[in-house]
């Protein structure tokens, strides 16, 4: 085989430039696994200077079936290397493989992929072919025993893969179309109003810490009596508890009614929201 055969072909299985592949090739003798182990180590090395930039687009993707749902979020530097068809096909058979994987990203890393690499080879590779910084973000697999999930995407780039994504898992031994609706909006609903957690006694410390904090500041500075200080400084934190918090939200597509009243209205006597999870790049 003519070396400038050797190069298309490496080329092809690679996807970097010409001129590298044709010094990869002469480097090696012609032997093309030699030529690809060549521009792994280059690569590595033109990806490690791209791995200290910033990766703040990027996508999700969601897998599995109504009793085991993950996502896993992908970060990228550019919108445009978001949409590139090398990037959507990887984060793909990435999120097949995380479901599998449970959302252990130790694991997901070392796993094999399709084309015999690893996860973590393969990322190296495509840092090479696209020329960005590209990294594994959160992931998160809802399975619980007795449930129905449903999932919610949103700025949908293709297939399963969005810019934001929520999972509701729904408790309930009803597997009616009233309960599958309610979870198909359910999510649109958490897609919209971000709650921070399913009830105001879930809601991480620290946020309610801080918030306090802008409270009592914005306080302060309000020349009140501290008796009413500390009564109006109650009311905004339980609105904030409130209005943070999935069952008392108000229903996006009823506003005078609240989650929980939703919830009851559909008179199904066990049906309890679970467990939810919302994603959205850049957030």
């Amino acid at each position: 085989m003519s070396d400038i055969e050797n190069v298309k072909k490496l080329r092809e299985a690679t996807g970097a430039g010409f001129k590298d592949c044709n010094l990869a090739i002469k480097e090696s003798g012609g032997d093309i696994d030699k030529a690809i182990e060549i521009l792994r180590v280059k690569g590595i090395s033109k990806a490690s200077k791209k791995m200290s930039r910033d990766a703040k687009e990027g996508v999700v993707a969601v897998s599995g079936n109504e009793s085991k749902t993950s996502v896993i979020e992908v970060n990228c530097e550019t919108d445009f290397v978001a949409k590139n068809e090398d990037f959507t096909n990887f984060v793909k058979e990435l999120s097949d493989l995380n479901n599998e994987k449970n959302s252990n990203l130790d694991d997901l890393k070392s796993s094999q992929m399709k084309n015999g690499d690893t996860v973590e080879d393969n990322i190296v590779s495509l840092i090479a072919k696209i020329g960005e910084k590209i990294t594994i973000g959160k992931a998160k697999t809802i399975e619980n025993a007795g449930t129905i999930n449903n999932h919610y995407l949103h700025t949908v780039v293709k297939d399963n893969i969005s810019k934001l994504a929520v999972i509701v898992s729904l408790e309930t031994k009803d597997n009616s179309d009233s309960v599958k609706n309610f979870g198909k909006q359910l999510s649109m609903h958490i897609a919209a109003s971000n709650p921070l957690a399913l009830t105001a006694d879930l809601i991480d410390q620290s946020v309610i810490d801080k918030e306090q904090e802008l409270v009592t500041e914005e306080l302060k500075n309000s020349g009140k009596p501290e008796d009413i200080a500390k009564k109006i400084s109650l009311g905004k934190m339980n609105k904030f508890k409130e209005e943070n918090s999935l069952l008392t939200q108000a229903w996006v597509m009823e506003p005078k009614k609240k989650v929980q009243d939703i919830v009851k209205e559909l008179l199904i006597a066990d049906l309890k929201i679970k467990e939810f999870y919302r994603i959205k790049i850049g957030e």
